[in-house]
């Protein structure tokens, strides 16, 4: 019981006061590769370490790593390369384990935690110097396609950590290159900062192949899922692939650059602001039950100081608990008005007597103006002049927003205003250009595409988005502590259960602390993926970002992150499945503690998770960037009841995530009727008090033209016919072959010869591999038609 007690402290705590939470593309350097290793691999660290000793000793004596010179250094790494080439096996690992030593930063060696992520540094670039990522590709490409290994894991009944060791070390041999190379630091030598756009180029512009090494990572991510390797350690590739985009492609900073880099190009105004930034710089809302009522209270002026504070102090309505039945969950009043920094000096004034307020009502501050610029977009101000038109003159002149004849005084004026605000995106831009393109193809020739890397990656995802989204979703529901356990689900456990199962309490619980880190490391890294590629693809081209989105709306994952949410996700993002001193390279730095069931349980002294509370803030942003100016999957959060889900996560006090919810809940007020907005009258003041206005948006009521046709499935299928053009026109690679003569001779069609590309043998097998032997084939309806 005291356990209990202990766990639900912080989730009062946090209830109560602003989470000091900095969103951000990763978390800080020593937590990030800490989450690299379960808890179970620990042992692994210090049979590195023996690896290299014996290696390193049989060629120098006496001498440690941190001594020698960088000559000496380079041809010690040499040695331990030309060792990854040999035929046997063990000997290989070895070396490799060797490397994996030196890219954890010879703890053996280093007495503090700086000294460690110091070596580590120097390590990884002269690691990437000698072309260990070009060796550890190599031994990649063969571990994946090692046939022996996959049979050998479908065999067994259950899977465990020793079934993937050759793929974990090179995998995080790999991951500590990109992680460590990926952060740029002021004491960077110019040396160091050309290195890492060299390194940056290999990745998104691979030399050999047609495929990013972000897209063979995907492939990896489909094999597992098919069930063709499940012994893959999920975990490691997904961080791996995430780093991968986030250095290829970049993270959120360099994405508001490129954005504004792509205005100027396209001669649009430069952004309003940065939304990131501004929502940094944002007060969460607090509870507030009695400033509301501060006017009513003014007016009366009768009730005692002692009345006034117990309406102060009145319970939390977020924090009543549960309704019994879904209506009452539903039309329940838990919203709040929440303060901004004006409110508070409001608040401070309601601890004084009612008569001071009265004789200070000056002294009352309001809320101050919202941080976000009003939007007004183009088909707004035809919706307002279609209806003024309507309604003074009689007729409609369509597209047309420039005349005005005929309109009154007023209605020049507004559409003025309207005009001064109007806000063109870049994604307006390109869906007018493509437009055009399909309209006159022949007039406005072949578009130029630029070669980005995020164009490189579409393209070589482009065939297999679906089966990409498919996958990730599937991990993520596996990962999801809402989900129960089925027997058609995949196993992400596969590379973090050790081969002996715990025997004792104290090992049981130390084993349950690592499988919760380990799902939990899972939905960061897979909502983090699905966030940047959407947010990199819409940059680069809109249609891109449509065609990912369908396929996740296909795919179910509004439902998904909706039952992510119907939790208590306040104790989500208070868990503490984390030992510190298991964390590395604490663990290999100092002597652990003797761990009792009681430290295990009472965890660390954070006041929330960060990979927890930047997972949330993650799906939240997915759910946005799907649901945005779609009224059909707007209704899907409708229909799947997402109001009263959404509701619950504004109990947690932190100004983005609270946004974000809001965002949501304002999409979809307008369908849920006037019933729902009286009972719910704090969440729509919430609304109006953060999230940004656009002129003339009846998001309150259902008063909006595009809410009253509800053929939303047209809605849809004109989006996707658009999306598909769009694809044919673009990637296309013969678009007139519907036109061109067919040889249906079986004689003449085996005989031709291919010209293939010079460097298609360095993939042949990888190619064989997927697209021949993972594919099935339904042989008798082959032979039917043949």
């Amino acid at each position: 019981m005291e356990g209990k007690g202990r766990k639900r402290e912080p989730e009062g705590s946090l209830d109560c006061i602003n989470v000091e939470f900095e969103y951000d593309d990763a978390d800080r350097a020593t937590a990030e590769l800490a989450e690299l290793y379960s808890y179970t691999e620990e042992p692994e660290l210090r049979l590195n370490q023996k690896c290299f000793e014996e290696a390193f000793t049989s060629q120098v004596k006496n001498i440690r790593w941190t001594s020698l010179s960088s000559a000496q250094h380079r041809t010690h790494i040499m040695r331990l390369l030309d060792d990854l080439e040999v035929v046997n096996r063990e000997k290989r690992l070895s070396a490799a384990r060797a490397i994996l030593y030196l890219a954890q930063g010879v703890f053996g060696e280093c007495d503090s935690e700086a000294d460690v992520i110091h070596w580590s540094r120097y390590n990884c670039f002269l690691l990437y110097q000698m072309g260990t990522f070009a060796a550890f590709l190599e031994l990649l490409n063969m571990e994946i396609a090692n046939s022996q290994a996959c049979s050998s894991a479908l065999r067994k009944p259950a899977l465990s950590l020793a079934d993937s060791t050759e793929l974990r070390v090179i995998l995080s041999v790999k991951y500590l290159l990109v992680e460590t190379i990926r952060q740029e630091l002021e004491s960077d030598d110019s040396e160091w900062n050309v290195q890492r756009e060299t390194f940056r180029a290999e990745l998104a512009f691979p030399v050999h192949s047609d495929e990013p090494f972000a897209h063979l990572l995907f492939t990896m991510v489909t094999k597992f899922c098919s069930g063709h390797s499940p012994h893959f350690p999920m975990k490691k590739v997904l961080l791996l692939l995430w780093k991968v985009i986030l250095f290829t492609l970049g993270g959120f900073s360099e994405l508001q650059k490129m954005k504004e880099k792509k205005r100027s190009e396209l001669g649009l105004p430069p952004l309003p602001e940065d939304s990131i930034q501004v929502m940094k710089n944002m007060r969460a809302m607090s509870p507030l039950s009695y400033g509301i009522e501060l006017g009513e209270q003014q007016k009366r002026g009768r009730r005692s100081r002692r009345d006034s504070l117990d309406l102060y102090n009145e319970k939390d309505p977020f924090k009543s608990e549960e309704p019994s039945g879904p209506e009452e969950e539903e039309n329940e009043d838990t919203d709040n008005i929440m303060d901004t920094e004006a409110d508070m000096q409001e608040r401070d004034l309601i601890s004084q007597p009612l008569i001071n307020l009265r004789n200070n009502t000056e002294r009352v501050s309001f809320p101050r103006g919202l941080p976000w610029a009003p939007k007004v977009r183009e088909k707004d101000i035809e919706n307002f002049l279609e209806m003024s038109r309507h309604k003074f003159i009689g007729f409609t002149l369509g597209h047309d927003t420039d005349t005005l004849v005929g309109l009154p005084r007023p209605i020049h004026e507004s559409v003025k205003t309207l005009k001064q605000h109007k806000y063109i995106s870049i994604s307006d831009i390109q869906t007018k250009k493509e437009m055009e393109l399909e309209q006159c193809p022949i007039l406005l020739g072949e578009e130029e595409v630029e070669e980005t890397p995020c164009e490189c990656l579409y393209r070589a995802m482009l065939l297999n988005i679906p089966h990409y989204m498919i996958a990730l979703l599937k991990i993520l529901l596996a990962a999801a502590p809402t989900s129960k356990a089925k027997t058609d689900s995949i196993n992400i456990l596969a590379d973090v259960l050790p081969e002996e199962m715990p025997i004792t309490v104290l090992e049981s619980m130390k084993l349950g602390i690592d499988v919760n880190r380990h799902k939990e490391i899972i939905v960061k890294t897979v909502s983090a993926i699905l966030l940047l590629l959407l947010k990199h693809l819409k940059l680069n081209h809109i249609y891109q970002f449509e065609f990912m989105s369908q396929h996740l709306v296909f795919a179910n994952c509004i439902p998904l992150i909706l039952k992510f949410f119907n939790q208590n996700i306040m104790s989500y993002i208070c868990a503490k499945n984390s030992i510190s001193s298991l964390d590395f390279p604490s663990c290999v730095l100092h002597e652990l503690p003797e761990l009792t069931a009681e430290s295990l349980e009472t965890g660390d002294n954070n006041q929330f998770c960060w990979r927890n509370l930047f997972s949330c803030i993650n799906l939240l942003r997915i759910l946005n960037k799907l649901t945005k100016w779609k009224h059909s999957r707007t209704m899907m959060l409708v229909v799947f009841k997402s109001a009263p889900i959404l509701k619950r996560a504004l109990k947690v006090k932190q100004a983005m995530m609270q946004l974000y919810v809001l965002r949501l809940l304002k999409l979809q007020t307008k369908y849920l009727g006037r019933q729902w907005r009286k009972s719910n009258m704090k969440t729509m003041s919430a609304i109006y008090q953060m999230v940004r206005h656009r002129m003339n948006d009846d998001w309150a009521y259902g008063n909006d033209l595009d809410a009253r046709p509800w053929d939303f499935q047209a809605e849809e299928c004109t989006l996707r016919g658009n999306i598909e053009s769009f694809n044919s026109r673009r990637y296309e690679k013969n678009p007139g072959w519907e036109f061109t003569p067919v040889d249906n001779c079986l004689q003449s069609v085996v005989g031709q010869r291919l010209e293939l590309p010079e460097d298609f043998h360095y993939t042949y097998e990888l190619w064989l591999e997927r697209e021949v032997f993972s594919k099935p084939i339904n042989w008798e309806e082959l032979l039917q038609y043949s």
